[in-house]
């Protein structure tokens, strides 16, 4: 376990979910180190299962309340994928949507491309639709002019690391929807489980921003390469979203309002 901590420390530092899965799953294995190794195995598979289990129940909860606080007909723009792929079951961001579409609401997504991966046209818009739900995919640098339309009534993200202040690491390019969002007025809600909130962290500064190749931007979706070789290549995963553009927080234990700090620290004492 210790080695693939290492592993994720420096492959993928800002996602705080998989250090308290990993964690999890060494403290079972150490409560049953007596045993031999196949029973070790088999508790380790019951304790994946388990988490599984507790991961569909916590999306749901997310879901449940996110839910709340969307209507009908709303206008909802997403960024990345915060979905069924990414967790065991309903998502993050978008546990309200599936929730909603599953009781008759209709909603329509706006679901940004992310640029580099691509995570909202290869995975978000692919689920969405297969699920029936009315999806519209915009490149990133549409999301102003989508929101200036008018067409927008909520935007929904998820959160890979939230600071004790509220601060939240979420995939590149959500810091400039929040700013939008801000600027035209439309509630920025950030859904997360309790779990990825790091009361260690006091603020986004911080977190640590895992760093990608740059032949993520120069390279990857194209025939032939798209920049000069020589040029230099910035590609951080994620930024920082400070926690006064968040409208609100949406857990699996309840919807959290400004201010943040001690609403973080009630919900991860309960």
């Amino acid at each position: 376990f210790q080695k693939q901590k290492e592993y994720l420390a420096s492959a993928r530092p800002t996602a705080v979910n998989l250090f308290w899965a990993l964690d999890r799953m060494e403290r079972a294995a150490l409560a049953c180190k007596a045993l031999p190794v196949a029973q070790v195995k088999e508790q380790l598979l019951l304790e994946a299962k388990q988490i599984k289990e507790e991961d569909a129940a916590v999306c749901r909860g997310i879901g449940e309340n996110g839910l709340s606080l969307l209507c009908d007909g709303d206008g909802i723009l997403t960024h990345c994928n915060a979905g069924q792929l990414a967790t065991a079951k309903y998502g993050t961001a978008l546990a309200p949507i599936h929730l909603g579409a599953q009781r008759g609401m209709r909603f329509h997504v706006y679901a940004d491309e992310t640029r580099p991966l691509l995570q909202g046209a290869r995975l978000t818009v692919y689920e969405l639709t297969s699920a029936g739900i009315e999806t519209t995919l915009i490149c990133d640098n549409m999301a102003a002019s989508m929101m200036q339309s008018g067409r927008i009534d909520a935007v929904l993200v998820g959160c890979d690391r939230m600071a004790a202040n509220g601060d939240a690491a979420n995939k590149i390019g959500t810091l400039g929807v929040a700013i939008l969002a801000k600027h035209f007025g439309i509630p920025f809600y950030v859904c997360l489980p309790a779990s990825t909130v790091d009361l260690n962290c006091p603020d986004g500064g911080t977190i640590e921003i895992e760093q990608r190749r740059p032949e993520e931007i120069t390279d990857l979706w194209y025939r032939e390469r798209m920049a000069p070789r020589d040029v230099d290549v910035w590609n951080p995963a994620f930024d920082v979203t400070p926690h006064e553009l968040i409208t609100a927080i949406v857990t699996e234990r309840g919807v959290l309002r400004a201010p943040f700090e001690p609403a973080l620290q009630k919900l991860c004492t309960r």
